[in-house]
């Protein structure tokens, strides 16, 4: 038996869809140009998938949109954007690193980042130029927001009152939200747009920033910590992750339409979103009374490759195996935008909100 190729045999019944050139003659808008970009082809045509999947998500009233952030995208100039999202009402849950909402805050006290130019590592650190790639955030712009911190200390964090129980992070960024409202009127941040919303804001790896470690260390001011050796039988500050993960299961659990998840970058804010699939299953299989949760929308924009097996880089399918998506085949609908998102994202967003701007 040989394998030889047969001569076309083209039918509409094979479901081939034609791609079509883009004409940027027809094209006189950000919503134009996304919509010829998802009739051709590689990242270009996920963009477009993106688009449309996002505005659905954004227009669908029983659709619960979960954020997850990661990277510096507040350090790069992006986070009005994000404050968009939230006040047109396109998000109902963020879940972000800190180190991303730290440099946000600092951006909403009015504080510049600045362009990296002539790189010295060694010279920035003597002058408190703390770089982050091509970007520089100023030492002296953390110790303003830890002064903050430590002026509101029992205001952020009621539970260093020894009585009050514990909390999360979702506590903490909302009360943060509402001082920045109140310090800050005149400018923007993603806390004080989500407080105003009533957007829960999710630190998973709140201890892995420098707004989690000036806590830490305020508190060791507090209570005169380390009287005899440092780090050893120390104070804790009172807060409480496992808070955070049963509020966050409550409302995705208690949602009775679609879920959908919006992911820029990966990390510890992805895997965490995502893991409340799992977890609502473990306990169906334990024999609580609860029902299955899985998300059936998504639009993740990463640089990274799938073939390095990192979480941060796999895809939307492989997370079915994992009892997280449904499939395509059910329902599911996915977009996986390789790309730096400071790149597509204003783009994206821009051409979403264009479409939508007749609704509103």
């Amino acid at each position: 038996m040989t394998w030889e190729r047969q001569p076309t045999d083209f039918k509409m019944g094979d479901d081939l869809v034609p791609l079509e050139p883009v004409d940027l003659g027809k094209i006189h808008s950000f919503t134009d140009l996304l919509e010829a970009m998802e009739k051709t082809s590689f990242s270009g045509r996920q963009l477009g998938k993106a688009f449309y999947i996002l505005y659905e998500c954004f227009t669908d009233p029983d659709t619960l949109v979960v954020l997850t952030l990661s990277g510096a995208m507040t350090v790069a100039k992006q986070g009005l954007i994000i404050g968009d999202l939230i006040d047109r009402g396109c998000v109902n849950i963020l879940i972000s690193t800190g180190a991303l909402l730290t440099h946000g805050l600092i951006e909403g006290m009015g504080i510049k980042h600045y362009q990296c130019r002539n790189v010295d590592d060694s010279s920035y650190f003597k002058k408190g130029y703390n770089r982050v790639y091509d970007t520089i955030e100023l030492e002296s712009s953390f110790q303003d927001l830890e002064s903050l911190l430590g002026d509101h200390l029992d205001e952020l964090i009621p539970a260093i009152d020894g009585k009050t129980p514990p909390a999360g992070s979702a506590d903490f960024c909302r009360r943060f939200g509402l001082l920045m409202e109140k310090k800050f009127p005149n400018d923007r941040n993603i806390l004080t747009s989500a407080c105003k919303k009533g957007v829960p804001v999710y630190i998973p790896a709140f201890t892995d920033c420098e707004m989690g470690v000036d806590l830490a260390v305020r508190y060791i001011h507090r209570t005169n910590g380390f009287q005899k050796e440092p780090f050893i039988n120390g104070p804790v500050l009172p807060y409480n992750p496992y808070v955070d993960l049963m509020d966050f299961s409550h409302r995705i659990h208690n949602h009775k339409g679609r879920l959908a998840i919006f992911t820029i970058g990966g990390g510890v804010p992805r895997n965490w979103g995502q893991q409340v699939a799992p977890l609502i299953d473990i306990m169906s299989q334990q024999g609580f009374p609860v029902d299955p949760c899985f998300f059936s929308l998504g639009v993740r924009i990463c640089p990274e490759p799938a073939h390095w097996g990192g979480l941060s880089g796999c895809t939307y399918k492989e997370g079915i195996s994992w009892g997280k998506f449904i499939p395509e085949a059910k329902g599911g609908k996915y977009a996986e935008v390789y790309a730096d998102a400071t790149t597509v994202l204003p783009i994206l967003i821009k051409a979403v909100f264009e479409r939508m701007e007749p609704e509103r």
